[in-house]
Formats: C-alpha cells, structure tokens, sequence
C-alpha cells in the first residue's frame, strides 16, 4: 500500500497529541479546515475513520490510537536527526547578543582564546540590552542582567551575580571630590551603590552620558567617577589604569545567559555557555584581588 502523505500524518499527530482540531492549528499556523481537510484524506487513504467526532469535540477511534503510537515517535526522531545534522561541525555557529559594552570591554577581547580553544565553532555577536523577542532577533543566546522579567518559556541559566564598584583613574584625586559619570542607560546606578555602599555623594556635580562605554572613557579621562560592572573594567584593572577604592559589592541583580529552548549538552551553545560561566567567574576573582 501506497504511504499517506507526509503532510496529513503531521497534521494528524498534532491533532492527536491535543485531541483538538484547533489547537493543533494554532500551533502548525493553519486554519482549522486546512487540519480537518487533511485529517479527512488521511482516513479516506487508510479507510478507517480515526477520530470519533462528537458536539465539536475529536477522540482518537483505536485505529487512531494505534497510528498516534507510530507518528509521534516518528517526528521525534526527525526532529532529533534534524538537530544533530543542524549541529555538525560546518555548522557550528552560536549567535548572541550581548550588552553593548560587556561585548565590547569583556566579551570581545576574550573571543580569541575561545577561539583558540574551540576553533570549530563561531560566535556571531550582535550588540543590544534590554528584553529580547528571540523571534524577531533571530539568535541563539542573550546574555541579560535580570532587571526585566522574562517568559516563563525562556531557558535561563544565571552566569554571575552583578558586583559594581566605583572607578576612577589611578592617579586622579580623591573620589569624594569628583564628578559623577551617569549613563542614561542606567540612571539608577548610582543611587542603588550608595544606598548599598552607605557613602553619600549626592552634592557631587552629575555629568551625564547615554552609555555605560562613554562613562568609562571619562573616568580613563580624569573627567570624574564611574560605577561600573567588574566586567566592564576587568581589563583596565587589571593594567592599573583605573581604580576601584571602595571595591566592588553585590548590587542585588545578576546576568543570566538566556534561550528560546533548553540548551543540550555538547552543543555549540552548551559549550560557549560552560566557556563563559568560567570565564566570567575567573575575571571576578582578578578583579575583585585587583581593587
């Protein structure tokens, strides 16, 4: 016997897992007669009916159940196989998208050891904050600080808790006598590091910025002080060209490695993640010796 269309035996798994013409297509992204049309040739093909319909409601006949049991370890192993073709190495590919200048004073400078380490993947970074719509975005990862709420849906795994700390040059005078660098992106920032630190520098003069990377280059300046993440000065701690001299404390949030689906173990995304959990924990420790 001729096999059934590949079609007509999804649409009918689908509505079998549901039991519902209309949920499964809210998820297949059809209309509800595009389900039933092909259920309808689906059972004239095999001449049996297998759903018994009854005041708008479908229950699987035997015969129904019988096929249920085949389709859907059918698709689960096409979807398994799909996977792991996706995951080959020519195709090793991460994208993420990352805060702008964590990408850029942390993230960016340590690629090439990971590449040296893992030269078979690529990681294709894109530059934003805030929430993410993984749709429309269109990557595989998001590296976010958890001051936005996510879909319950979203795989989170937490990478470090968030540690800030005041800077300034080296050998620029005492803090207390300088200019504050706000980034827009942050308003709050220094609000919450004094109210969490007890030191007062409300009367300081405010020079404002729209981001982070722009207070940075002030406080390399000698223009004033930042609060800044110790991932976004690890480096320049680490030279001594700026200075933390109250240290860095937990300002209550955290960054959280995000994805659209649990990530498996030995992908390209399980191994960036294990490789950035570490890194990331390896520089809090230098940087917090180095304040």
């Amino acid at each position: 016997m001729k096999l059934p269309p590949l079609t007509s035996l999804r649409f009918f798994d689908v509505a079998a897992r549901y039991e519902s013409i209309i949920k499964a297509a809210q998820e297949l992204h059809v209309t509800h007669s595009a389900i039933s049309r092909q259920i309808k040739l689906l059972e004239e093909h095999l001449g049996v009916l297998l759903f018994e319909r009854r005041n708008r409601a479908i229950f699987l006949t035997e015969e129904g159940k019988l096929l249920f049991q085949t389709t859907t370890h059918l698709f689960q192993q096409l979807s398994d196989t799909v996977e792991i073709i996706t995951q080959r190495p020519h195709n090793r590919v991460v994208s993420l998208s990352c805060e702008p200048t964590i990408a850029m004073k942390w993230l960016i400078p340590r690629l090439t050891s990971f590449y040296q380490q893992y030269p078979e993947i690529t990681v294709h970074l894109i530059a934003a904050g805030g929430p993410i719509d993984f749709n429309k975005a269109g990557v595989d990862l998001a590296l976010r600080r958890n001051d936005f709420t996510w879909d319950d849906n979203i795989y989170a795994k937490k990478i470090c808790a968030e540690w800030m700390g005041i800077i300034k040059k080296n050998d620029s005078q005492p803090y207390h006598e300088m200019n504050l660098l706000v980034p827009a992106s942050r308003p709050n920032v220094w609000r919450t590091w004094q109210a969490r630190s007890g030191i007062n520098l409300q009367h300081n003069k405010q020079i404002n910025f729209e981001h982070f990377y722009l207070c940075l280059q002030a406080a390399l300046a000698g223009q004033g002080v930042a609060i800044a993440s110790f991932l976004m000065v690890a480096d320049e701690m680490n030279t001594q060209q700026l200075m933390a001299p109250e240290g860095f404390i937990e300002d209550g949030s955290a960054y959280y490695l995000l994805s659209p689906k649990e990530i498996k173990a030995d992908t390209p995304a399980a191994i960036f993640m294990e490789w950035l959990e570490t890194n990331v924990n390896q520089s809090l420790l230098l940087t917090q010796q180095s304040a």
